[in-house]
């Protein structure tokens, strides 16, 4: 690796050392779906968004709700505190596309219809109150 490379690369482990995210990929929910439930706890305390998430009747909100559990465990063994005692709020919430099966279904008079199963990326960064620039 070249010295810019290896500077760059350097830069970019501090950078995410102060930074305190879970991520997971590759989830079998199309990121439009996903979009709405981020959508919905982004900025909010985590406390508050641990129970919108507990309790929303959407299918993927388990799987945010786990990820955002992961998130808050990795900011208390990061900064060795624990969450009730900080204000934690979930800062960024990101929902990219992710890899799309594409399959085809039976159709009239023999064609047939494509059909796209989308899966997408989620990124949650949670950070205390006093630490955001806003």
């Amino acid at each position: 690796m070249g010295n810019r490379k290896k500077t760059a690369a350097d830069k970019s482990k501090e950078a995410k050392k102060s930074i305190y995210y879970a991520k997971l990929n590759d989830v079998p929910t199309s990121p439009r779906k996903m979009r709405l439930i981020a959508d919905m706890i982004r900025g909010v305390e985590v406390q508050k968004a641990l129970g919108m998430l507990k309790f929303s009747t959407k299918e993927c909100s388990s799987k945010m709700e786990k990820l955002l559990l992961s998130a808050i465990n990795n900011w208390e063994q990061k900064t060795n505190q624990k969450a009730e005692d900080g204000n934690l709020i979930v800062s960024e919430v990101y929902v990219d596309g992710g890899r799309t099966l594409k399959r085809l279904r039976p159709a009239p008079q023999g064609r047939g219809y494509r059909i796209r199963k989308r899966s997408n990326h989620i990124t949650i960064c949670v950070d205390s109150k006093n630490d955001t620039k806003n």
